[in-house]
């Protein structure tokens, strides 16, 4: 069973337009990849946190600001 912040990073894509492909573009893997972690069938360690972030480096892309450095 898929965890909770898989659905909310889904939702959060649905509403913003954001398909799989571009996910998988930013994090630099597959879209199967993508669909597996977000489905439950893998549950990779600090997922969350990657697909989030690149979630919203996306979103930032598509309101026009500039993407922040992490350290």
């Amino acid at each position: 069973m898929p965890e909770k912040w898989t659905g909310d990073i889904i939702g959060k894509m649905h509403a913003n337009r954001v398909s799989h492909a571009s996910l998988a573009k930013q994090l630099g893997c597959t879209k199967a990849y993508v669909s597996m972690v977000l489905n439950g069938t893998r549950r990779p360690a600090g997922a969350e946190q990657k697909f989030n972030e690149a979630l919203d480096a996306i979103l930032q892309k598509q309101a026009g600001y500039p993407q922040h450095s992490t350290p």
